[in-house]
């Protein structure tokens, strides 16, 4: 990921109900969830969800699946790996031990 893109991703989650949506994709896992569940879920009007979602489809976080007259969507799990992995280059000057409690923090217990 490049400083542009990192800005891109940055700037979409720099809204409330983004930041909501992609949080709650990410606690849904890979069954993902339809916009509806989310607007339902987050109490948005399906209108504003799908301006919401369309900002962080294009700024790689999230990634959608038709699925009939439906649509699934999913936190883009290598957007976000892209996102942390720029924030976290050249961390800690050549002390990558200092970074590991992040590391440590951030990682899957699953």
């Amino acid at each position: 990921m490049d400083r542009n893109d990192a800005l891109g991703a940055f700037s979409a989650l720099s809204q409330a109900t983004r930041l909501d949506v992609f949080r709650l994709l990410i606690k849904a896992g890979e069954g993902g969830m339809s916009a509806g569940d989310i607007s339902d879920t987050l109490g948005v009007r399906q209108n504003t969800m799908s301006t919401n979602l369309g900002v962080l489809a294009r700024s790689g976080l999230i990634r959608s699946e038709r699925e009939g007259r439906s649509i699934r969507y999913f936190a883009d799990m290598n957007g976000m790996r892209g996102l942390l992995a720029f924030l976290m280059e050249e961390c800690c000057g050549g002390r990558p031990d200092l970074c590991q409690p992040v590391i440590n923090e951030i990682a899957c217990a699953c």
